[in-house]
């Protein structure tokens, strides 16, 4: 039987990259490895994505994967990858691909991460931070000037059936600071009733969530996953890199996941800075925009994300022994009490401070 290696020397020989030097890179999932080449065609990153193996669960149901609409092999990340390139994007391009092995040797978009930059208040060669974040939004609205695409060619004869925002991703996050928050920091299991309640109160929310017109989001936009292109000029400046769990639902996603980062702190004064700069250009730019059902998208999916992360962060820690997620614990409380500023969640802010948070 054929090795994993030699599976690898064989398609890089293919390619034309054999004699290129190989060097790891952190993977950013469990059947996800990464290595960065340099040779005489230049640099590359060669993405190794065996496909995932099914996880037993019992007859009739399914694992968290499939309800969450994970990608579980390389085909959605090509898919995705060559429509933002159709579309005008910076995501890498992609010089060889094995489909059937779970190889990709694409383009290597540097190191200039946005996380970084965040950190230092400046970006790469003194660009303004506040140009970085700008040029970020007018990235997101240029995916979105498009219809959301109902499927996407793989290119080998495929389509990749991109998936929706629907009800099963939606309860499952719901249901992560339930399990894992009440237990671990509250001290006690969520009863019944708390459940009930809480998920009753996102019911009468999810219309705010459905309204307006449908887009591609990219789900994982956030400082991790952006890399600033100098060479560049507009909206490719900004590199794009982990889009493969791509799904169709509403364009406030993408932005609250940007301006409410989880890692690093996001200003008041520059989400809102930021939120006004994107409303002004979405009301010329995207059809049907309406700012009043936009704002309360953008509160509510804030808020439903950052609960899934109040639960996520003790989960890392009890489940994973991961414990320096912890630290992201105040700001993603902060962010929370934000977005429970907006009256459309007047009566879940109200739940959250007699079950939830006084409690902290």
């Amino acid at each position: 039987m054929t090795s994993r290696d030699e599976t690898i020397r064989a398609f890089l020989d293919k390619a034309g990259w054999g004699d290129a030097t190989r060097r790891d890179l952190a993977g950013d999932a469990s059947t996800r490895r990464y290595e960065r080449l340099t040779g005489p065609k230049g640099d590359a990153v060669l993405m190794d994505w065996p496909r995932a193996r099914e996880v037993a669960v019992p007859s009739g149901e399914q694992s968290y994967s499939q309800i969450a609409h994970l990608a579980t092999d390389i085909r959605p990340f090509v898919a995705v990858c060559d429509y933002l390139h159709g579309r005008g994007l910076a995501a890498p391009e992609i010089f060889a691909r094995d489909l059937d092995a779970g190889l990709l040797l694409s383009e290597d978009l540097g190191d200039d991460l946005y996380g970084p930059a965040i950190d230092a208040g400046v970006g790469p060669s003194g660009v303004a931070l506040d140009e970085m974040y700008a040029t970020a939004i007018e990235t997101l609205l240029s995916l979105q000037s498009h219809a959301a695409p109902v499927s996407l060619p793989v290119g080998d004869g495929t389509e990749h059936e991109v998936p929706h925002f629907d009800d099963g991703i939606f309860r499952a996050e719901l249901d992560v600071p339930l399990d894992w928050y009440f237990p671990h920091v509250l001290g006690h299991e969520a009863s019944g009733d708390e459940r009930a309640e809480y998920h009753g109160h996102w019911t009468n929310l999810r219309p705010l969530i459905d309204a307006g017109p449908r887009t591609l989001f990219l789900r994982d936009f956030h400082s991790p996953n952006i890399i600033w292109l100098k060479r560049n000029e507009g909206v490719k400046r900004v590199g794009i890199i982990d889009f493969q769990d791509a799904l169709i639902g509403s364009r406030a996603y993408d932005v609250v996941s940007f301006l409410q980062d989880a890692r690093k702190d996001v200003s008041v004064e520059r989400e809102q800075a930021m939120l006004a700069l994107y409303v002004a250009r979405a009301k010329s730019d995207l059809t049907n925009f309406n700012e009043e059902e936009f704002r309360a998208a953008y509160a509510a999916l804030g808020a439903e994300r950052a609960l899934r992360l109040i639960g996520l962060w003790p989960r890392l820690l009890h489940r994973d022994g991961k414990a320096h997620y912890m630290a992201h614990m105040p700001r993603t409380m902060g962010y929370l009490r934000r977005n429970l500023a907006h009256p459309a969640l007047a009566p879940l802010r109200k739940w959250l401070d007699a079950n939830m948070l006084p409690k902290t």
